[in-house]
C-alpha cells in the first residue's frame, strides 16, 4: 500500500485531526465480525452444495441441507463469537477488580508499579515522579493504566450481542448466495444451476477477500484471490467426497 501524499499527512496530523482520530479509536469496528462471518458462511454452504452435486443427489437436498447449515452453523458461530467477546470483557472486569483491591490494600506498591512501568518507557527524575503523581491522583485513571500496561488488555471492546448479530447476518447473507440458483429453473440459467452457483460463489469469495484485505491492510487484490482459492479448495474437497460417497453407495 502506498503512503498518502505529504499534504494529506500534514492535514491528518493537525491537533484537531489527531484528537478526532484518537477519539474514533474507542469505537469498535465490526468489520472483522462481518468479514469472517461472511467467509465462513460462503465456504460451508458452497461445500454442502458441492457435496450434494458430487453425490448426484436431487437439487432439493442441496436447498434443505444448505438452509439447515445456514441457520444452525450461523447461529453456532454467532453464539461462539458472543461468548468469546463476553469472556474478553469479563477479563477486563476481573483485572479492574484486582487492581482496585490492590490500590486499597497496598497503594504504595501500586504506585511503585506505575513508577517502574514509566521508568521502562524512558522517564526518570522529577518528570517520572510528576507522571506517577498525575496518574495516581485519579483512581479511575490509575486503574485504567494498570489494566492496559500491566495486563495488556484493551479498555474498550465490542458489544457481545452486536458482534454476534453482525456475525450471523454476514454468515446468512453471504452463505445464501450458493443456494440462490437452486431456487431458479434450470432453463433460465444458461450456465446450469451448479455452474451458476459456482460463479456467484466465486464472486462472493473475491468480494469478501477485497474487504478482508482492507481490514488487515493488505493488497485487496491478493486477499481477494487468496480467499477465492481457499473457498474453491473447500468446495473441491466436498465435491470429491460427494463423488466418493456416491461410488461407495453404488457398490
Amino acid at each position: 500500500m502506498h503512503d498518502p501524499p505529504a499534504d494529506d499527512l500534514r492535514r491528518e496530523h493537525t491537533p484537531t485531526a489527531i484528537a478526532a482520530r484518537l477519539a474514533s479509536t474507542t469505537r469498535h469496528s465490526y468489520l472483522r465480525d462481518f468479514v469472517f462471518g461472511a467467509i465462513d458462511g460462503t465456504v460451508t454452504t458452497f461445500a454442502v452444495v458441492s457435496g450434494v452435486v458430487g453425490a448426484h443427489l436431487p437439487a432439493g437436498v442441496a436447498v434443505i441441507l444448505g438452509l439447515a447449515n445456514l441457520l444452525a452453523d450461523g447461529f453456532s458461530m454467532a453464539v461462539g463469537n458472543y461468548l468469546s467477546t463476553k469472556s474478553d470483557r469479563q477479563l477486563v472486569e476481573r483485572a479492574r477488580k484486582i487492581e482496585e483491591s490492590h490500590i486499597d490494600q497496598i497503594p504504595e506498591g501500586e504506585r511503585e508499579e506505575i513508577r517502574q512501568i514509566f521508568a521502562g518507557k524512558g522517564f526518570d527524575g522529577p518528570m517520572l515522579e510528576k507522571i506517577v503523581g498525575v496518574i495516581t491522583a485519579d483512581r479511575r485513571r490509575w486503574v485504567d493504566t494498570m489494566v492496559t500496561e500491566e495486563f495488556g488488555l484493551p479498555l474498550d471492546g465490542p458489544s457481545p450481542l452486536r458482534a454476534a448479530g453482525v456475525t450471523f447476518a454476514a454468515f446468512f447473507v453471504a452463505g445464501i448466495v450458493p443456494l440462490v440458483p437452486f431456487f431458479v429453473s434450470a432453463e433460465q440459467l444458461p450456465l446450469g444451476v451448479f455452474a451458476t452457483s459456482a460463479v456467484a460463489t466465486g464472486a462472493t469469495f473475491f468480494f469478501i477477500g477485497l474487504l478482508k484485505g482492507r481490514f488487515v491492510s493488505r493488497s485487496p487484490l491478493r486477499s481477494g484471490i487468496e480467499t477465492l482459492l481457499m473457498g474453491g479448495g473447500a468446495a473441491t474437497l466436498a465435491y470429491v467426497v460427494g463423488l466418493w460417497l456416491r461410488a461407495v453407495v453404488d457398490v
